[in-house]
């Protein structure tokens, strides 16, 4: 689908702009013009993680005129495997503030905005308001259905980028033409269903394989070249080096762009997707310990039985002292229930207690009545107790 582009074209290009962008300017279908509109271009990115990384730092190479930068988070260790637009040097520091260098040194023509807080509905539309384009690089569901139901009602296109461990999806919405992404996901996933990559972890080259494509679709829809991802969707494998595409429709019933809609303003997303259910709520409370009680327990030689409910590659990493591996699925399919001891108390942990509680909900529900789990998770150990050993 061919659409106009979306934004007028600057009133010119300075000299030093045309040596700078003269590959594009050479390209017939982008030429003058569409430098142009790129330069007149406001464009937010959402997050300047592993997909905001290589899209900002591409489309200010491009010459996008104005980026935007939503992010509150700060450099971690972690990141730097697949968050290319920080370094070393900028552990500890603002995410935003590193990305805003980061852009600067690469194109200094590029205005850069930063809006150092967490994205919410407070705030979203008065964010998405002074842009033309958002380019979703969140890895939440919470965020990523507020991100959606404030560009529909905004009526704003938006890219959209997900990557998990190999795989990678990414598709433009933007309600006025197509599908919104209510359209192909309506409903979240139950909570602790689908890991996130801290849990489930990320090949870090992905990242630069999404967040491209992304700013290309962003570029052509900018610039009205090509045909946009607007009612597709593209699958990335990258184990099998494979790309393929799916329609997506536009779904009559939506609930936010559909013609009888019934989301007319933006909600509790949190709420909404459930970031913990309701049951692992319930188990938790009144049942959750602090590591420091843990290790109380450990050193008084209490009958218990720790059990790390993550992942093998997460348990080969870091573990608490004792602890036994049975991962969280195990329990879900019941099979790990019959081997629990009946004459020690059972306490769970995960990385940082999402996990375990899902995990105490089942046991509660199974009879194992003083089971407990312990809030924070490896990594409240490792900051409480441990701090020599490494976190993820």
């Amino acid at each position: 689908m061919s659409l106009p582009p979306l934004v007028e074209p600057a009133a010119e290009l300075t000299v030093d702009e045309v040596r700078r962008y003269s590959r594009h300017l050479i390209i017939p279908d982008v030429g003058m013009d569409g430098q142009k509109r790129l330069k007149n271009a406001k464009v937010l990115a959402v997050g300047a993680g592993g997909l905001g990384s290589p899209a900002l730092m591409y489309l200010a190479a491009a010459g996008v005129g104005t980026l935007g930068i939503v992010e509150f988070d700060e450099v971690d260790e972690s990141n730097l495997q697949r968050q290319i637009i920080h370094s070393q040097s900028d552990i500890g520091r603002s995410k935003a503030e590193s990305a805003r260098d980061s852009v600067l040194g690469i194109n200094p023509y590029v205005n850069v905005v930063l809006h150092e807080e967490r994205l919410e509905a407070e705030n979203v539309m008065e964010i998405f308001s002074q842009y033309d384009l958002i380019v979703d690089g969140t890895d939440n569901f919470a965020t990523r259905y507020l991100v959606n139901d404030a560009c529909v009602l905004l009526n704003k296109p938006y890219v959209w980028g997900s990557i998990y461990r190999f795989d990678g999806q990414a598709s433009v919405f933007w309600s006025e033409h197509g599908p919104c992404y209510r359209c192909l996901y309506p409903e979240p996933p139950p909570p602790g269903m689908v890991p996130s990559c801290a849990e489930g972890g990320v090949l870090g080259v992905l990242c630069a394989s999404i967040g491209s494509i992304q700013v290309t679709e962003a570029i052509k829809v900018l610039t009205g070249v090509g045909e946009p991802l607007v009612g597709r969707l593209m699958i990335y494998d990258a184990l099998e080096m494979q790309y393929r595409q799916v329609k997506v429709r536009k779904d009559p019933d939506c609930a936010v762009c559909g013609p009888n809609a019934t989301v007319t303003e933006l909600i509790d997303y949190e709420a909404f997707c459930g970031v913990v259910s309701e049951e692992a709520q319930e188990a938790a409370l009144g049942s959750t310990i602090t590591p420091k009680q843990l290790k109380e327990w450990i050193d008084g030689d209490e009958p218990i039985e720790i059990i790390d409910v993550r992942e093998k590659n997460e348990y080969e990493i870091v573990s608490i002292p004792g602890a036994k591996l049975i991962p969280k699925g195990e329990f879900l399919m019941g099979t790990a229930l019959q081997d629990l001891p009946q004459d020690k108390r059972i306490v769970l942990h995960c990385k940082t207690g999402v996990r375990s509680a899902e995990v105490l909900a089942v046991l509660k529900s199974a009879g194992f009545a003083d089971a407990v789990h312990v809030g924070g998770g490896v990594i409240g150990w490792v900051h409480q107790i441990e701090p020599e050993k490494p976190v993820y």
